[in-house]
């Protein structure tokens, strides 16, 4: 399948369909896995990468799971496609960079897709909308499964699986959920959950995994041990975590639109507001902007409708997904000016905000009358 076939579509997880998919955006199960016998990509050389890219790519491809799927040399794909794929979060940042000796295979719903010789031989991931990590972790075990009767992976009786880097030893898993969670940001609780989540062993990092910021307001728990525990454990840990963090997050949510209504709407109308005028936006912006207008969905202040279109401009006004629209590079000041401009063409008929919905005994409009 071309790869703009899969760039022009939105993945599957991007709907916001799944459970608590208001402020669960995605859940998503990764497995590392290597080949026995062969040295681990961050030693191997040019000519053993390629061995193993021909020995693992063939059998990717034959997956039941993978037909119809995109599956592409590292080197064929340009600087520009790349980056689309880390903003979908199909493909790492670091893998990004690979070149010769890597390759990425991808289902056609986006919800399954595997980098081959990023930082271990294989790096498969499943993603769904909403809080749905036993989903996800039942599609990446299948495909674990299926690809471990082809192929010989390294494996210790006593350790698990063997890993590029020592922390992912063990069951080789990194589960995650994505969580949008303003209302515990404006109400200056997110620290504290922030630390109560590192207590209990589990790690929250921003918006692309690991070492990013967390860019309108979202944030990624993932746990961070994989030896010790199985697969069952870690899953049943971080689910009741996230659960647990919705909880607070619709808390914070009902208290400001009980005690700081004001505050909250200032926060969705002064967004609202930019998002329709501005005409230069830097991505940063965008994505705190469209945070409070997709809150602003989630308590009624915006038509059920205005949801979907704030969470495609979540991923449309990325730096690559411009770029590919205009298929040329942009500068820094162009790629803002055309931000802007799709994000106003996007929300003109988005009617103002219901005042109502925060404020039922607001004071009338000046000039009118009661």
């Amino acid at each position: 399948m071309p790869i703009h076939n899969i760039l022009n579509q939105s993945g599957e997880w991007l709907r916001a369909e799944g459970p608590q998919s208001k402020i669960v955006v995605s859940s998503r199960v990764r497995f590392a896995r290597n080949l026995r016998n062969f040295p681990f990509p961050g030693w191997a050389k040019k000519l053993d990468r390629i061995a193993a890219l021909e020995c693992i790519k063939p059998q990717v491809e034959a997956l039941p799971e993978m037909t119809d799927a995109h599956s592409v040399y590292s080197q064929d794909l340009t600087a520009l496609e790349k980056q689309v794929l880390v903003e979908r979060h199909l493909i790492s940042r670091e893998h990004a960079a690979k070149g010769v000796g890597s390759a990425v295979i991808t289902n056609k719903k986006q919800t399954l897709a595997i980098m081959i010789n990023e930082e271990d031989h294989l790096r498969m991931q499943a993603i769904r909308s909403g809080l749905q990590l036993k989903n996800a972790f039942k599609l990446i075990d299948k495909v674990d499964t299926e690809l471990a009767e082809r192929i010989d992976f390294a494996f210790h009786p006593q350790y698990g699986f063997l890993t590029a880097c020592p922390t992912n030893v063990g069951t080789g898993m990194r589960a995650s959920a994505m969580m949008h969670l303003p209302g515990l940001v404006l109400g200056d609780q997110i620290n504290q959950v922030i630390n109560a989540v590192n207590k209990v062993g589990l790690a929250v990092r921003g918006f692309y995994g690991e070492g990013t910021e967390a860019l309108g307001n979202l944030f990624q728990i993932s746990n961070q041990t994989t030896l010790g525990e199985s697969e069952d454990d870690i899953l049943l840990r971080l689910n009741k975590v996230v659960e647990s963090i919705i909880s607070h997050e619709e808390n914070a949510r009902q208290s400001l639109l009980q005690k700081k209504p004001v505050t909250l709407l200032d926060n969705v109308g002064r967004a609202f507001g930019i998002l329709q005028h501005a005409y230069s936006m830097t991505s940063k912006e965008a994505l705190n902007l469209l945070s409070y207008m997709k809150l602003g969905s989630d308590l009624g202040i915006f038509p059920e409708d205005c949801r979907l279109t704030v969470d495609e401009l979540f991923i449309e006004t990325q730096p690559a997904h411009l770029q590919k629209g205009t298929q040329q590079k942009l500068q820094a000041d162009e790629r803002d000016a055309l931000r802007a401009s799709i994000i106003r063409n996007k929300l003109k008929s988005t009617p103002n905000p219901d005042v109502q919905k925060v404020l039922p005994k607001a004071p009338p409009e000046p000039g009118t009358t009661n």
